[in-house]
């Protein structure tokens, strides 16, 4: 046997580096060459009546409607909110309130009937027999009041300016007020401003059950994007369990590695823990829509757990509609008509306090006769006629005026602030409004992007399931495909909440609702 002895340090600089460089890779291929011969597994026996399972996932089509017969629609919302909610109802007597008020102010203007007796007799002395009757029926025009009394006076000591003859005195007169109360008095100015209140309490009923709707729109859109989430990640489970049940079985015959059948598990495991959640706050948004929901004998239900909502409508807020609700609002928009009420109400205010500055002149005429003028035998001269009345004339007037200057001047000042907010709250409408709308429009856009998403990663997913097939991708790659997927669908489903929310939303400030009858304005 020959032997040698060899020494790097005898070759040339540059040989000796080449040659370091070979013996390394060969030290490495024996290296791994070694390693790959002591890590060889053991694949399993395989047993009887295993067959391979194919590791199929549905693509998560679009949501299906659900059975007609368990939908609960918005329009069925609407019925219930409008028909029966304490709200709603609370809202109508509003109306009632001010037709009251109405009804009082114009009990300045019932007719009044008054009477007093009034007796002495002492000692056999009638001292004085008292009888005094006036009915008093005011006017509408020039604040006029028309008269008629009877009165009788008679007695030992009745004073001689009261005294009438035994059958008494018959009157027919009117007071005119020729200064201060001729225009507008306060009886006119209360009535007006009740009238014109009416109105005010219209607009203040609709307001109240459009935030009613505003509300129960936003809840049942809440509902629908819970339920829809909750319906997704059931069908992830299915999913999920159905590639779990498929790796399980390819693991059985070896023909996959069995850590795989654990992944597979653990995505089962995290949906489910997902899907309790979902179930709570799926209740729990049930729960909230139910507060909008009473029978007609004013008794709370509930939403049965059957129940599922209705699809959205996919339609777009055009511009031509837009361009209605600005005028809408801008025409009989609730907040608009209040303070246009309460700016007519003011002006009413202001003229009868303007009125006040005028001196009180009232002058008062009342021609009387005997008590029975209707007999025949009763002379002419105790008839009506010129030659029998009463006149009167009362002044009255403040030097300074201070009280009826500064009421006026408070009323003017009140004039203006309304005024103010008048035209601030119509360009906040018109703002809200088109803020809305420009928020339905991104919202329309994001719900196109969102579509061609879920478009992509099906294929994304359904790429990934043929290479698995192939041997060319692992369980991992599939579940993140298909949770992603998932997600995307959900925030699919978020964006169609919130583009239905904004719907109600735009209607709601222009004045109005998305979904139930008109309001009715005057």
């Amino acid at each position: 046997m020959y032997s040698f002895a060899f020494s790097f340090r005898s070759l040339p600089p540059s040989v000796r580096g080449r040659a370091r460089g070979w013996l390394l890779v060969l030290a490495l291929l024996a290296g791994f060459g070694h390693s790959a011969l002591a890590q060889t597994p053991q694949l399993p026996a395989r047993k009887s009546g295993l067959e391979r399972a194919p590791l199929q996932t549905e693509q998560l089509a679009e949501v299906q409607p659900a059975d007609t017969a368990k939908v609960f629609s918005l329009q069925d919302l609407a019925d219930l909110v409008f028909a029966n909610h304490p709200i709603v109802k609370q809202a109508a007597l509003l109306s009632d309130e001010a037709r009251s008020q109405v009804l009082q102010a114009r009990g300045g203007f019932d007719p009044k009937l008054g009477s007093d007796f009034h007796r002495k007799q002492f000692g056999g002395t009638d001292y004085y027999n008292n009888w005094g009757n006036e009915l008093k029926v005011p006017l509408w025009p020039g604040g006029i009041d028309l008269k008629a009394s009877y009165d009788r006076a008679v007695g030992t000591y009745v004073n001689p300016e009261s005294h009438t003859p035994s059958r008494g005195l018959a009157g027919v007169g009117l007071s005119i007020p020729i200064g201060q109360g001729l225009l507008i008095d306060a009886r006119r100015s209360t009535l007006r401003q009740a009238q014109i209140m009416q109105a005010a309490a219209e607009a203040d009923r609709v307001k109240q059950i459009n935030e009613v709707w505003l509300q129960a729109a936003k809840d049942y859109w809440n509902w629908y994007y819970t339920f829809q989430q909750s319906q997704l990640i059931r069908e992830g489970i299915a999913l999920a369990n159905r590639r779990f049940q498929a790796t399980a079985r390819r693991a059985q015959i070896g023909d996959q590695a069995p850590v795989d059948s654990v992944e597979a598990q653990i995505t089962v495991q995290d949906r489910q823990v997902q899907a309790e959640q979902l179930q709570v706050d799926l209740q729990n948004a049930r729960l909230v829509l139910s507060n909008h929901l009473w029978n007609k004998n004013n008794q709370p239900v509930e939403l049965p757990t059957y129940a599922a909502p209705q699809l959205p409508v996919r339609d777009t807020v055009r511009r031509a509609e837009l361009l209605r609700l600005t005028e809408l609002a801008a025409a009989s928009h609730p907040t608009l008509l209040k303070l246009g009420a309460k700016s007519r109400q003011l002006g009413v205010e202001e003229r009868y306090r303007r009125e006040l500055l005028k001196p009180k002149l009232n002058v008062s005429g009342t021609l009387i006769s005997q008590g029975d003028f209707y007999r025949s035998e009763v002379p002419g001269y105790y008839d009506f006629g010129w030659n029998n009345h009463k006149v009167g004339v009362d002044f009255a007037f403040p030097l300074f005026l201070r009280a009826e200057r500064g009421k006026l001047q408070y009323t003017r000042i009140q004039l203006k602030e309304n005024a103010l907010e008048q035209q601030q709250s119509q360009r906040t409408i018109v703002t809200q409004v088109n803020t809305v709308y420009n928020t339905l429009k991104a919202y329309e856009r994001q719900l196109v992007l969102q579509a061609q998403t879920i478009a992509n990663q099906r294929i994304l997913l359904r790429s990934e399931l043929q290479k698995f097939e192939l041997g060319e991708s692992t369980i991992f790659l599939i579940n993140a495909r298909e949770t992603k997927l998932i997600d995307l669908r959900i925030k699919q489903e978020s964006l169609r909440a919130s583009y239905e929310k904004s719907r109600a939303e735009l209607y709601y400030y222009a004045g109005s609702r998305s979904v139930g009858p008109p309001p009715t304005l005057p």
